[in-house]
């Protein structure tokens, strides 16, 4: 159910006081905060126990309001803004000097994008007429399975939300690209649906992925342990997965559920697109299920996969703790 007029101007009235909003977008929902205000964004980062050191992304409500955020701007950001803005898309630039240190992380570039969800565009056209942003990462637990739905919000934060808008399920249903431009050349610093070929397609360049030893800016997500279930996860394939234990919980690409297994078992999309929508949803109905352990089948190792592997990569890492 879609968010209604007067729910988004209360919002904004909340945003504008300083308070907590959490909001739907294409990717995932958002615990969003008035970007300009140290104050506000602070309570973030108590909100969901996330460490001072890791930056958020600042959503706008068109690409003319990057002006307000960046300092520099190159030809390419403005060729990708107008290809895939609003969408699933945050770019990395060089910040302007009055955006604030908690923002950032503390460093000299910021992630800007523009949603393509119309509860949160209606929000922010409704938040500021000037170029304001909303910083919002997921809205979550730091760490866990980002939300996809209100309700998963609601489960998650609780009171530490000053008000829930609800925009129905995110179409993308896994984060955005972050595309590092502030170093001269392009960079994926966080794989998203938007790829490599379609970012090429635009700027006449492929990006590269990161090297282990380079200095690039700290992202959103980009931590080894993330979009973790509680339950120990483990990826595993496709005749490993016929010889689990029979009350595991499940989530399967490619085998249907075997008649003696006793655990939850959720067959998902071969398609890439609709696996990653499902997958938050999956991951969280698998973790309610209280069984000892989830397995996850081992999904194409493809470029249109590579978004999904990263999230599930993390996803591992971090399972299994309180």
């Amino acid at each position: 159910m879609n968010a209604s007029p007067e729910d988004i101007a209360r919002a904004a009235a909340l945003l504008r006081a300083g308070e907590l909003v959490a909001l739907p977008t294409e990717t995932v929902y958002g615990l969003g905060a008035d970007a300009s205000s140290p104050q506000a964004v602070a309570k973030i980062f108590a909100a969901k126990g996330r460490p001072a050191d890791h930056p958020l992304i600042v959503h706008l409500a068109d690409a003319d309001s990057m002006i307000h955020w960046a300092r520099e701007i190159p030809k390419e950001a403005i060729a990708l803004a107008r290809a895939f803005w609003p969408g699933p898309l945050t770019l990395i630039l060089k910040k302007e000097s009055d955006v604030s240190d908690i923002v950032t992380g503390g460093q000299d570039t910021v992630g800007l994008r523009v949603p393509d969800h119309p509860v949160a565009l209606a929000l922010l056209r409704a938040f500021s007429s000037d170029g304001g942003g909303i910083a919002a990462p997921s809205a979550n637990r730091f760490g866990r399975i980002s939300p996809t739905t209100a309700q998963h919000v609601a489960d998650d934060l609780g009171n530490a939300v000053g008000m829930i808008l609800d925009g129905g399920a995110c179409q993308v249903g896994i984060e955005s690209t972050i595309l590092d431009l502030s170093r001269g050349e392009p960079v994926i610093l966080r794989p998203g649906m938007i790829g490599v070929d379609a970012i090429a397609a635009v700027i006449g360049r492929r990006p590269r992925l990161p090297q282990q030893t380079e200095n690039a800016p700290r992202v959103s997500g980009a931590l080894a342990a993330h979009y973790a279930p509680r339950t120990p996860m483990q990826i595993a394939d496709s005749d490993q997965l016929r010889n689990i234990p029979h009350d595991s919980a499940v989530l399967a690409f490619s085998l249907d559920k075997p008649e003696d297994h006793a655990g939850i078992w959720i067959r998902s999309s071969n398609k890439a697109a609709e696996y990653a929508h499902d997958l938050y949803a999956n991951l969280r109905a698998l973790d309610a299920s209280r069984a000892p352990n989830i397995v996850v089948e081992e999904i194409p190792a493809t470029p249109e996969w590579d978004a999904v592997c990263d999230r599930l990569g993390r996803a591992v890492v971090g399972s299994g703790t309180a």
